[in-house]
């Protein structure tokens, strides 16, 4: 057993299931739709999203060896929307992401051991990790929220549909004995 490799591999597979949450709920909105807040104080899923790539890259980038919170990086900034289309919307998205995976795939087990810092703190690399797969998926789900507000009855579902349960259930345990 290696727990890098499996460590890697599960958190590498969590980030990829948030992510996908994201896409697929994107994938549901219209132009108008990514511009929607429900008040002032509120953040469009255009705001979420360039908030959530902007900390990818500056957490990410050069992750082992210089501060999370890079000194050209402006987080005031990430909370106007200034995204034009879903077009863009996706490639936002995607810069961050991309950082992330491409950070992920090149740590090797003695780097799980490092110390890096985030705002002058200190986490150990696991922990840094573990601190963005839960600010991420917080985020992720308040696209998906809002998403589920603005589509109502057009919603499709992201994971069990409402009613379904007993009938997944039994799928997956058909599948899953079909293997032993």
């Amino acid at each position: 057993m290696n727990i890098k490799a499996d460590y890697l591999r599960i958190v590498t597979e969590r980030f990829k299931i948030i992510k996908s949450l994201g896409d697929k709920t994107i994938e549901q909105l219209s132009e108008d739709d990514i511009h929607w807040t429900l008040n002032e104080e509120s953040n469009s899923v255009a705001i979420i999203v360039t908030h959530l790539s902007e900390n990818m890259v500056s957490r990410w980038t050069d992750f082992l060896h210089s501060d999370g919170e890079k000194p050209n990086r402006n987080r005031e900034q990430e909370f106007v929307d200034n995204i034009a289309s879903k077009t863009e919307l996706r490639e936002t998205l995607e810069k961050g992401w991309n950082t992330l995976f491409k950070a992920l795939n090149n740590l090797s087990e003695k780097d799980l051991l490092k110390n890096v810092s985030i705002r002058g703190e200190s986490h150990s690399v696991i922990e840094a990790i573990e601190r963005q797969l839960a600010h991420y998926a917080y985020h992720i789900g308040q696209i998906v929220y809002i998403g589920k507000q603005l589509k109502g009855k057009d919603w499709k579902s992201l994971s069990i549909p409402k009613g379904k349960s007993e009938s997944y259930l039994q799928q997956m345990l058909k599948k899953h004995q079909s293997r032993q």
